[in-house]
């Protein structure tokens, strides 16, 4: 990176923790400090195993089985041994990419004692089309992680092995039967290109190519992109916490940040998504037109979902007020008892930090184009559990996004006209936007006043996590 100031944006490598401490309140940078805990599979899968233990195993039921070596070398033996010589296993080395080191395993006393390494049960059961593995790249976009904003191309790839599936002995070494990498089966000399991504041929698709293959085929594939969803909002939410105190720890600015992952994720023969790796800087190399097609599209709404600006004093963090401080520390209290309980009232009082963080929302949601935004919308409140601590933004932008009569167009017309007055940069505003603790008598601690979000029509229960659409 260039030690000039005269830049607004960049996108390219990881940075040392140093050089983001460096980074001006108006310039974005493509990574997030700490990103790499879930990009490398050892850290992300402790983050899943971790979620696991505080909640359970079937709501965080989307990684297979694995053992990090050579702490776990004892328990891998005993559980080898247990699922007998039918149960497959494959090695991955825990920071690497494009199927570089990826090995399936043939037999127990060839893997290796003392090296770093992941084992992983092999999911042997996958979906198939036209007898071939396939797993899916799917781009997520997050541009902050406090609040966490959460976005999903609708787009993406998908990628066929080149060699008929099968789980024969013979075929164990054979990475074009079980590796989907690109990178990976462009060397076979039977791959076959595809240039474009609505056509259902070559190994490689387009993803929106895929759900129409699904419906054909009786299989919903709404609800598979649903489960999707899902599965990427659970996994950030798995290593938030990291990240934000990196966050915390690394950046002058914390807006100044965002990252785009690549998502590997493989449906088995029972259509259920598995989260394979996350790239924390995924190919946008482009080598056909599906490429191209695809790729280009999403890279330039991803820059202009960034939202670069240029320097402006309006740009420099505006401290907390004291009765900011405590509508903060307050709402972050009651929430901990009850999710629900705050979303009476959170908008009641509407200071001049609120409406910057909503009116910055709002305004980037403006520019998402092909993005959908996955997280935050009403239907993800009850994932508020999942935070290891609550976040006042988290809390305030579902209530935003929950409330009708927000939503139903006055809701913009009213922060055009708070804008207009200047109110979200005033450090003395009018009484009618200053919290008070007073205020507090007001809040109950009972949500019987708000209804959770209802999904295609069913009521939600009190702790069932709704799908996401």
């Amino acid at each position: 990176m260039s030690s000039s100031k005269d830049w607004i944006g960049y996108y390219g490598k990881h940075m040392k923790a140093a050089t983001f401490k460096t980074i001006k309140p108006y310039q974005k940078v493509n990574h997030l400090p700490g990103s790499f805990h879930m990009g490398r599979k050892d850290t992300m899968w402790k983050s899943i195993i971790r979620m696991q233990s505080k909640f359970s195993k079937k709501e965080f039921d989307f990684v297979p089985q694995t053992f990090i070596l050579p702490e776990e070398f004892e328990a891998l033996k005993h559980e080898y041994e247990s699922r007998g010589s039918k149960a497959r296993w494959i090695m991955k080395p825990p920071a690497s990419a494009r199927g570089i080191g990826v090995q399936m395993v043939k037999k127990f006393n060839l893997i290796p004692r003392n090296r770093p390494l992941l084992v992983q049960q092999y999911i042997s059961n996958p979906m198939l089309i036209n007898d071939s593995k396939c797993d899916l790249r799917i781009y997520v976009y997050t541009t902050s992680m406090d609040p966490l904003r959460l976005y999903i191309y609708d787009d993406g790839l998908v990628r066929f092995a080149t060699v008929k599936y099968s789980t024969a002995t013979r075929h164990l070494s054979n990475r074009f039967v079980h590796l989907t990498n690109y990178s990976v089966n462009k060397k076979n000399k039977n791959f076959q290109a595809n240039a474009d991504e609505t056509v259902r041929q070559g190994h490689k698709w387009g993803l929106k190519a895929l759900w129409p293959y699904l419906n054909e085929r009786g299989v919903d594939a709404e609800k598979v992109w649903r489960d999707i969803k899902e599965l990427v909002l659970k996994t950030i939410i798995a290593s938030e916490s990291y990240i934000n105190s990196q966050i915390k720890a690394n950046m002058r600015h914390k807006d100044c940040v965002f990252e785009l992952f690549g998502f590997d994720v493989m449906l088995d023969d029972k259509y259920k998504p598995w989260l394979i790796e996350v790239n924390i800087s995924p190919s946008l190399h482009s080598t056909s037109g599906l490429d191209l097609n695809i790729k280009g599209p999403m890279l330039c709404h991803v820059l202009n979902l960034t939202g670069f600006r240029l320097p402006d004093q309006h740009w420099n963090r505006i401290p907390l007020t004291n009765d900011e401080k405590s509508k903060h520390a307050h709402f972050v209290s009651v929430c901990s008892h009850e999710v629900t309980s705050y979303m009476n009232c959170i908008l009641d009082t509407l200071t001049p930090d609120d409406m910057r963080m909503i009116i910055e929302t709002e305004d980037e949601l403006t520019r998402k184009g092909n993005f959908q935004l996955v997280f935050p919308i009403s239907q993800t409140i009850p994932y508020l559990k999942y935070f290891s601590v609550p976040r006042y933004y988290n809390l305030l932008l579902h209530a935003w996004f929950s409330n009708p009569h927000y939503r139903a167009g006055r809701g913009i017309a009213m922060l055009k006209d708070f804008a207009r007055q200047g109110l979200p940069f005033k450090t003395q505003p009018p009484p009618a936007h200053v919290w008070t603790l007073r205020q507090k008598s007001l809040i109950t601690l009972s949500p019987k006043k708000y209804k959770l979000p209802t999904l295609a029509g069913t009521k939600v229960r009190k702790k069932k996590v709704p799908k996401l659409k």
